[in-house]
């Protein structure tokens, strides 16, 4: 059954709300002391009154609660674990459709080119099109994906994805992707994410061509914030104690 109906926000519409601004990945997974619908729908709305200028969640169930209590766009994905696939962002068509009942003004779905339980992920972007009115955010790992996605139906493209399918995963962001894609593309097609932990690595992704940068870890994740704080303190002290 088809999900078409009039999106709420254009492809044009989020370019224009989107520009130079911070998205806010609010994300807790089974397990995580955060984890569950309503904290998401309030730490969306912190984010939102800290200036995010849409919010990127996980599951139908999340997009919900969180569309209820924000008015920016609301990127939807669902993280499955499906046997025989390493694809985990919305790797299906009925995923997809969850998300836009669920109230998704946009869906993310992984555009890598590995085997896909529908088909290869142009299909997937196709699909989703064909079925709903949704914009498409592609999540990938090189230009190749990008230009693919875009040629697909694709509205934007996003280095979601960068050094999680060549392993081993670096430290730092991959800014350099976000300059080639926002070149093959256009910056108005390209949104920075994966690994940004600072301001001054949101503002090189900017300047190196991109519409907007996701940020999750380093925002919506206390877990990850603590050991982060903590792991850098035990640095900075041991380099101290070699300097007295």
């Amino acid at each position: 059954m088809s999900e078409r109906a009039i999106p709420q926000f254009t492809a044009a519409a989020l370019q224009r709300m989107l520009r130079g601004g911070l998205i806010v990945s609010c994300q807790a997974l089974e397990g995580e002391a955060l984890h569950g619908s309503a904290m998401m729908a309030r730490m969306a709305l912190a984010a939102v009154q800290g200036g995010a200028v849409a919010i990127r969640a996980n599951s139908p169930d999340d997009v919900a609660a969180i569309r209820a209590q924000v008015s920016v766009p609301v990127i939807g994905l669902w993280k499955r674990d499906l046997p025989g696939f390493d694809v985990r962002i919305t790797p299906r068509l009925e995923d997809a459709l969850a998300l836009v009942r669920a109230g998704a003004d946009v869906i993310a779905c992984d555009a890598t080119d590995r085997p896909h339980p529908e088909g290869r992920s142009d299909e997937l972007i196709a699909a989703i099109i064909n079925e709903t009115a949704a914009p498409i955010l592609a999540d990938v790992a090189t230009v190749a994906e990008a230009e693919a996605a875009m040629s697909a139906g694709a509205s934007f493209a996003a280095t979601t994805l960068s050094g999680y399918v060549a392993l081993p995963t670096p430290e730092e962001p991959d800014i350099e992707l976000v300059r080639e894609i926002a070149t093959a593309i256009g910056s108005e097609r390209t949104i920075a994410e994966g690994r940004y932990r600072t301001a001054s690595q949101v503002a090189a992704a900017l300047h190196a061509g991109a519409l907007a940068v996701c940020v999750g870890g380093a925002i919506t994740r206390p877990t990850e914030i603590t050991e982060r704080m903590i792991r850098d303190v035990r640095r900075e002290g041991a380099a101290l104690r070699r300097e007295s």
